[in-house]
């Protein structure tokens, strides 16, 4: 029996890729990286499609908005093709619990950050599986693994979308469908301008998704940083979900649902 896409790798050589939060920083980082190892098609989104200026006729530029339901819906359509959704865009808006005025910047961030990756998946989810299942990434952070009082709700829903991207692992599993968290530390680019920490270059985080996604790795600890941060708590990926993956499998669910 020949191997399903997500134990093998999903090749990125002629594949077709959904990038969100296409037009700057680690977006535009990943939209490059596809081209430079021979993607067919990029759909690079972005809220603002003119704001995508990547000069490749394999490009085509979305107006997407990930929290807009209808937007969301239309790149399904526009993108039916697609073998590989990378769900990068985010907020970050550094508000503290606290001290917040009021939650709108938390609202914000969850909005984007959790329930706008959730949109991406559910809609993209059966686009993927048409296509022979691909590989959906999940860039999170270093901050799924820690809180920080400052971002504390950034923290909370990247925490929020990392326990998401474990779950979607299992259901999309059957369907021969690639899901890869990516956990950055600090990226390189103008949402960390103000940050002094050892800083990454987008194009590496960019590599080593894209390696992952070709072994068939289902995580990526892009530096020091995210390691050790991710060796304080335990290791769900190599102990808890291999269980919960084989149960789900075999039909056994007793959590409901």
């Amino acid at each position: 029996m020949s191997p399903k896409p997500h134990d093998a790798g999903v090749p990125i050589e002629g594949a077709v890729a959904v990038v969100t939060g296409a037009n700057r920083g680690l977006g535009r980082a990943y939209v490059k990286a596809l081209l430079e190892r021979g993607a067919a098609r990029v759909y690079a989104g972005a809220r603002h499609r003119e704001s995508v200026e990547i000069d490749d006729d394999r490009v085509t530029a979305v107006s997407l908005d990930i929290t807009d339901a209808s937007a969301v819906s239309a790149a399904t359509t526009l993108a039916a093709d697609a073998t590989v959704l990378i769900n990068n865009a985010g907020a970050m808006l550094q508000s503290a619990f606290l001290s917040a005025t009021d939650l709108e910047a938390a609202r914000k961030e969850m909005d984007t950050n959790y329930f706008g990756t959730l949109a991406m998946a559910r809609a993209f989810a059966p686009v993927l599986a048409a296509n022979g299942g691909g590989a959906l990434v999940n860039v999170l952070s270093v901050a799924s693994f820690y809180s920080l009082p400052f971002n504390a709700s950034y923290c909370a829903s990247k925490a929020a979308e990392w326990s998401l991207t474990n779950a979607l692992r299992l259901e999309m599993h059957a369907a021969g469908t690639l899901v890869v968290g990516v956990h950055p530390g600090f990226i390189d680019t103008d949402m960390t301008a103000t940050v002094s920490e050892p800083k990454i270059d987008p194009a590496e985080v960019a590599a080593q998704t894209l390696d992952a996604v070709q072994a068939g790795q289902p995580e990526v600890l892009t530096d020091d940083h995210t390691r050790a941060a991710k060796r304080t708590i335990p290791t769900h990926l190599q102990t808890l979900y291999p269980e919960l993956q084989s149960r789900w499998d075999a039909g056994d669910n007793p959590w409901g649902g």
